[in-house]
């Protein structure tokens, strides 16, 4: 580690106790296993979290008032979405994952680079809203990632692949859906009820297409998964963003 980030996780074991960041210390052992065949293609894995695919919405006291949040604000979130498809389609971009840039999967960001996108404010209101609120606020949010929307146009399909770590986890507001559009996780396929959220940890193999014949929009919250605590929250904030000053990346 470096001294950066040693000098962060030294004031947060101050803080929060000697043993605070054990799974955090053992997340960086050279070698470490213990994960899922199905989580191979993430690059961290914080020990102790549930090896879960798919997850209730309304298990965790902590993000349940997101859901309910978003579910209740569906019906408005999506006629603002459809008029900023109609009318301001420049504030849509390709969407760049890690892994690969889509021309048919496009974006709209609410929150990135740990903040929000205030440009969004004015284009899909009642989102961005309730994003702050319930999501941004109270901390709910992973400042490691982000929200948008993400639509996929007809045709499109999302190549099967983990994303980097499981210690964030990943809930859809299904904003609007055609038939014919599935989500697989971990092997398990299931299609989207509009206005109603999903909820899974994407450090599992998972793969996503529209086989319907209009394009395909969730919101995408990268939340933090509920299991962590607050001083790993802390370290993961430090670590991560330490490594990614070293990469160039931000």
């Amino acid at each position: 580690m470096t001294p950066e980030i040693e000098n962060a996780f030294a004031a947060i074991r101050s803080d929060h106790g000697a043993e605070s960041l054990s799974r955090v210390e053992r997340m960086l052992e050279p070698g470490r296993g213990g994960r899922h065949p199905l989580q191979k293609g993430a690059r961290w894995i914080l020990p102790g979290l549930s090896p879960t695919p798919w997850h209730d919405p309304y298990a965790y006291p902590e993000l349940t008032p997101v859901v309910e949040a978003l579910e209740s604000a569906h019906p408005v979130i999506k006629d603002e979405l459809n008029s900023a498809w109609a009318v301001h389609r420049e504030a849509f971009s390709d969407y760049e994952h890690y892994l690969a840039r889509q021309e048919d999967w496009q974006a709209l960001h609410l929150y990135r680079g740990g903040a929000l996108v205030e440009e969004s404010a004015a284009t899909v209101p009642t989102a961005y809203k309730v994003l702050q609120e319930f999501a941004v606020d109270t901390e709910a949010i992973c400042p490691l990632l982000e929200c948008h929307f993400s639509t996929l146009l007809p045709g499109a399909s999302i190549a099967p692949h983990c994303d980097l770590w499981n210690f964030s986890i990943n809930l859809h507001l299904a904003v609007d859906i055609p038939a014919g559009c599935t989500i697989t996780v971990a092997g398990e396929t299931r299609s989207w009820q509009e206005g109603h959220c999903l909820l899974f940890d994407y450090s599992f193999e998972h793969e996503a297409r529209n086989g319907g014949d209009r394009p395909r929009t969730c919101l995408l919250v990268d939340l933090w998964h509920p299991e962590t605590t607050v001083p790993e929250r802390r370290a993961l904030v430090a670590l991560i963003s330490e490594i990614r000053r070293l990469m160039g990346d931000g």
